[in-house]
């Protein structure tokens, strides 16, 4: 799975526009509209922070940690 995939998937299962999501990661919506249309890749320190949201959904990431980490 890529990673602009990986990111919309996660924020829909999250339940959260595109801006909200932004605002839990501590970046701007244009960033994470970048990251989803694979204009731009998260950071190290913003993937640690998609990781994290991951971790926390628990079995609704399952699948997605084990396509990426």
């Amino acid at each position: 799975m890529q990673i602009p995939e990986l990111i919309n998937i996660l924020r829909k299962r999250m339940n959260l526009s595109q801006e909200k999501f932004a605002a839990r990661l501590g970046v701007s919506f244009q960033t994470v509209n970048r990251w989803e249309k694979g204009r731009a890749t998260p950071s190290p320190m913003a993937m640690t922070l998609i990781e994290l949201q991951l971790r926390q959904m628990r079995e609704r990431g399952a699948d997605l940690m084990s396509g990426l980490f």
